[in-house]
């Protein structure tokens, strides 16, 4: 569905639900949508609850909580999100593809919207400025200028062999990934690396990019940020030790299925501050006076099985550093 018949859906949704009507409620309800599946976000939804107990809010006690899940089919959040402004919710948590956030975000102007996001939300017109928001909607990113480049600087103490480096990106999610690449790519160019990008927007193009990364001479592989290859990590996972191929993703999980080594937010203590923010939404706060959050924590994790199974000796000082080794 394309962005336009998103915004005129919501939007017809939300006139028809007056503020009035919300505040009839007896008990608040928020709204939650994401674009991958329940599974993969349990432990970030157990955070994100308790972020709202410590403010005072307990699911089912004097909160409910509507979930809906695209399981990466994204085109389903259009009217996943239709059906929760049809369920009058107060606020909205709502991550797992740019475009149907700013879509929620055009579509409604009544419905506090809190985002949970891996890009530069100013850059990808969710808010007005990362301090004063501006509109309806805030919240958290993990996005930072510096992690890209290093993100590139452990793949290559990890591997230093690898002197050619395949980025691995979505090309349907171009906000985030255009700026990584470009900071990646700089970083490489420091570093005496080459880079060589490659799409991979479905199942299908994830293999094909293996098999040409490897082709092409690549020694290892970095996993842009992004969701959907979030997503796909098992198929990754597999891929890599398949065709030799040393990952860096930016997710713990993707870790946990297989893949070699990971850096990034703490995305747990992320969906913690969540709840808190959703939590001061529904005590009164407005979304345009809470500064959209940064990440304060971030987490480096190995699986030494899998280096085992690339045939590779991790670094002595990586182990050290890393906040999780899987043996």
């Amino acid at each position: 569905m394309k962005r336009r018949e998103f915004i005129a859906l919501l939007g017809g949704a939300a006139a028809a639900w007056p503020l009035a009507a919300r505040a009839q409620q007896a008990m608040p309800v928020i709204g939650v949508l994401y674009g991958v599946s329940a599974a993969e976000r349990t432990e970030h939804m157990a955070a994100f609850r308790r972020g709202l107990a410590e403010i005072g809010f307990v699911e089912g006690r004097n909160v409910a909580i509507e979930y809906r899940w695209a399981e990466g089919q994204y085109d389903r959040m259009a009217w996943m999100a239709v059906d929760l402004v049809g369920r009058r919710v107060a606020v909205m948590l709502i991550g797992g593809n740019t475009t149907a956030v700013r879509a929620m975000i055009a579509a409604t102007q009544s419905i506090p919207i809190v985002f949970t996001t891996g890009i530069d939300p100013v850059a990808a017109g969710l808010v007005a400025s990362l301090n004063r928001p501006g509109g309806n909607a805030t919240g958290l990113t993990v996005f930072s200028v510096d992690l890209g480049p290093k993100k590139l600087e452990l793949l290559h103490e990890a591997v230093p062999t690898a002197t050619t480096i395949a980025l691995l990106v979505n090309p349907n999610n171009r906000v985030t990934q255009e700026g990584e690449v470009s900071g990646v790519q700089a970083a490489a160019k420091r570093l005496g690396l080459e880079t060589i990008v490659f799409e991979g927007g479905t199942e299908n193009e994830i293999e094909t990019a293996f098999a040409s990364a490897l082709q092409r001479g690549a020694g290892a592989v970095f996993i842009g940020t992004d969701l959907f290859l979030l997503s796909r990590y098992h198929q990754i996972a597999a891929l890599a030790l398949r065709h030799k191929l040393p990952t860096m993703s930016s997710f713990r999980a993707s870790v946990r299925a297989g893949q070699l080594i990971s850096y990034g937010a703490d995305e747990l203590e992320m969906y913690q501050r969540a709840g808190i923010y959703v939590g001061r939404i529904l005590k009164g706060e407005k979304p345009a006076d809470l500064p959209v959050q940064q990440p304060t924590k971030f987490e480096l994790a190995i699986n030494l099985r899998t280096a085992k199974g690339l045939g590779l000796d991790v670094p002595d000082r990586l182990l050290a550093l890393a906040d999780e080794v899987i043996e």
